[in-house]
C-alpha cells in the first residue's frame, strides 16, 4: 500500500484547497477507510475527515464541518478533501491514511491506521 498526497500550498484566509490522496500500489480490498488528518506545529495529528471505500459514508471533524468535504474516486484509486473557507486553524500538515481492518468503519483516531502517506503541508496566511 503506497499512499502519496498532493494539493497542499499557501493560500489567504477564506480561500480554497484540494488535497488529493492518491493509492499507488493497486491493491485490491472489498472494503476500506481513508481517513485525513491534520497536524499542527507543536501539536499531535488530529483526525479531520474520513470516508469508507464501498458505501462512501463520511465523518468530518466539528472543526471542519460544512467546510471540508471528503470525496472518492474509485477509479482512479484517489481520495479528495476539498477544503473552503480555510482559516489560519487549519495551517498544518495534512495526512491520509489507509484501514481495511475495520471494513466499513469510519475512524479518526490515528491509531485505528497503519497505513499513511508522507503528508502534504497547507498554510493558511492572514
Amino acid at each position: 500500500i503506497q499512499l502519496v498526497e498532493s494539493g497542499g500550498g499557501v493560500v489567504q484566509t477564506g480561500g480554497s484547497l484540494r488535497l488529493s490522496c492518491a493509492e499507488l500500489s493497486g491493491f485490491s480490498f472489498d472494503d476500506y477507510t481513508i481517513g485525513w488528518f491534520r497536524q499542527a506545529p507543536g501539536k499531535g495529528r488530529q483526525g479531520i475527515a474520513s470516508i469508507t471505500h464501498k458505501d462512501g459514508k463520511t465523518w468530518y471533524a466539528d472543526s471542519v464541518k460544512g467546510r471540508f468535504t471528503i470525496s472518492s474516486d474509485n477509479a482512479k484509486s484517489t481520495v479528495y478533501l476539498q477544503m473552503n473557507s480555510l482559516n489560519s486553524e487549519d495551517t498544518g500538515y495534512y495526512f491520509c491514511a489507509l484501514d481495511y481492518t475495520n471494513p466499513g468503519q469510519l475512524l479518526w483516531l490515528d491509531y485505528h491506521y497503519d497505513h499513511w502517506g508522507r503528508g502534504t503541508q497547507v498554510t493558511v496566511s492572514s
